[in-house]
């Protein structure tokens, strides 16, 4: 497979992922403001790594958090908004029309078509919730489209490598800075955690329910770090996806014939996240180990790039 192939297939991977995760986000968010001090607009921007580049909107704008959903939705100056992130996976998969299906290529032609319609009314009356909620359901159907209709190939390979590891980073990120807002101090234990607040958290990657199921018990933010971090069989946990991640690398190694440092970086990734347990996170400080873990996925982005994009 030629190497520009690879990568567009994998950034569409990754756009695709950060505009849903986005959308998630910014829902929860809207939803936890109603019952706060207003302090959720900052911490999403930090999630991104964003927070000047917001500040710069905010100071434009009279409303916080109606700033924050305009950046994060509409702003094409923003390279990570949901508009910015769809129209650049529609690019990529223009690209690639003959190693994807025409379902594949439909459902996310057909987005991109629904979103510029949107976009064409005035500001004032775009309905972004309407906007964020097509994104969140169509986004799951291009997915959808892909598992059930792409060849297993190497263009399947870099498709979700991509979307896998967006996945990953988003949810440690998460994880760090929402963990952090409502437990400044680092410690996990409290005899009163903020139900409604946890439970946002836990929307964020879609496992409010999945959390009942597994712990049948109260919200212990403990048990909410365990579920975003370590459970391999939620699709949304950073094991999970540096799992499915490692399975990848291993799909194309095999397809190659050869292995690099990308292939020992994504193995190293898994078997940390397989083998730690919750006590021995919190030892060694969760913000600690997620900034590891992060910095470790993007070292492995980048030596992907450079075994198999030509970056």
């Amino acid at each position: 497979m030629l190497s520009s192939t690879a990568k567009n297939l994998y950034w569409m991977g990754r756009y695709l992922q950060r505009a849903k995760s986005t959308a998630r986000l910014i829902e929860a968010t809207q939803r936890l403001a109603l019952q706060s001090r207003g302090e959720e607009a900052a911490g999403v921007a930090a999630i991104f790594g964003m927070e000047d580049e917001f500040r710069q909107t905010q100071q434009q704008s009279s409303g916080r958090l109606a700033s924050l959903i305009d950046f994060l939705v509409v702003d094409e100056n923003n390279p990570s908004s949901i508009v910015s992130s769809i129209g650049a996976a529609r690019r990529n998969a223009r690209e690639e029309r003959n190693n994807i299906t025409v379902d594949v290529w439909e459902s996310l032609n057909a987005l991109w078509l629904e979103l510029n319609g949107r976009l064409r009314v005035e500001r004032s009356a775009l309905d972004r919730g309407a906007l964020i909620e097509s994104v969140k359901k169509q986004a799951v159907m291009i997915f959808g489209a892909a598992q059930v209709t792409l060849l297993r190939d190497e263009a399947y390979n870099f498709l979700q490598l991509g979307a896998f590891l967006e996945r990953a980073d988003n949810t440690a990120r998460i994880l760090d800075v929402k963990f952090h807002l409502l437990r400044p101090d680092g410690d996990p234990h409290t005899d009163s955690p903020d139900y409604f607040a946890w439970s946002e958290v836990l929307a964020c990657i879609g496992a409010v329910r999945t959390y009942r199921r597994i712990y049948r018990s109260a919200l212990d933010p403990i048990k909410v770090a365990e579920l975003m971090m370590l459970r391999r069989d939620v699709p949304r946990s950073v094991h999970h996806c540096l799992w499915m991640a490692d399975l990848n690398m291993q799909e194309l190694a095999e397809a190659y014939g050869t292995r690099g440092e990308a292939d020992r970086l994504a193995g190293e990734l898994h078997a940390r996240l397989r083998y730690v347990r919750i006590d021995q996170v919190f030892e060694m400080g969760l913000g600690k180990f997620l900034g590891g873990v992060r910095g470790d996925i993007a070292t492995l982005s980048d030596e992907i790039g450079r075994q198999f994009l030509l970056d």
